[in-house]
């Protein structure tokens, strides 16, 4: 799973363990990303106010994130979390150029925006990069949004759950 924002930051993976219950050690390796870039969504959290990360295909961006090599039961915290199938879909980026040491990554999934209010902030016609401005100061942006995240991706369906 592509983790950009603050799926990238320590602390959150601590958040996790606490508020949610992750277990399990977090494997995860830097890579490179072409194409694609991390930018501010267009809406809130409810929780705190604050701009979250969303993705989006951004024609020459390089940018470095990590791939965390998730197991199943964290990806279930993850989708949690990330409000799968509300605000995030859980998606296989097609054809994405992300490289790990060089070697080209297949199948990365990543969370993308699922509705308008995760898909990227446009000032100007455009997106914000994170990399360009901090969250202390992307919650007062203002803008509209973009009409998705413009990525070639394959939405995964999540897993069926039992009836007891």
């Amino acid at each position: 799973m592509l983790a950009y924002g603050s799926n990238a930051c320590p602390s959150k993976i601590t958040w996790l363990r606490t508020n949610l219950g992750l277990t399990g050690p977090v494997v995860a390796a830097k890579v490179r990303c072409t194409g694609l870039a991390a930018v501010w969504a267009a809406g809130l959290r409810a929780r705190d106010g604050q701009r979250p990360a969303t993705l989006t295909a951004l024609p020459g961006a390089v940018e470095e994130h990590f791939v965390w090599f998730a197991t199943p039961e964290q990806l279930a915290v993850l989708d949690v979390c990330e409000g799968r199938g509300n605000r995030y879909d859980l998606a296989v980026l097609d054809g994405a150029d992300i490289r790990l040491d060089g070697s080209p990554l297949t199948g990365v999934h990543a969370y993308v925006g699922a509705s308008p209010i995760r898909y990227p902030l446009l000032v100007g016609n455009a997106p914000v990069r994170v990399a360009d401005l901090p969250q202390a100061e992307a919650a007062s942006l203002i803008g509209n949004p973009a009409s998705g995240h413009g990525l070639p991706t394959c939405t995964v369906l999540p897993p069926m759950r039992r009836s007891p």
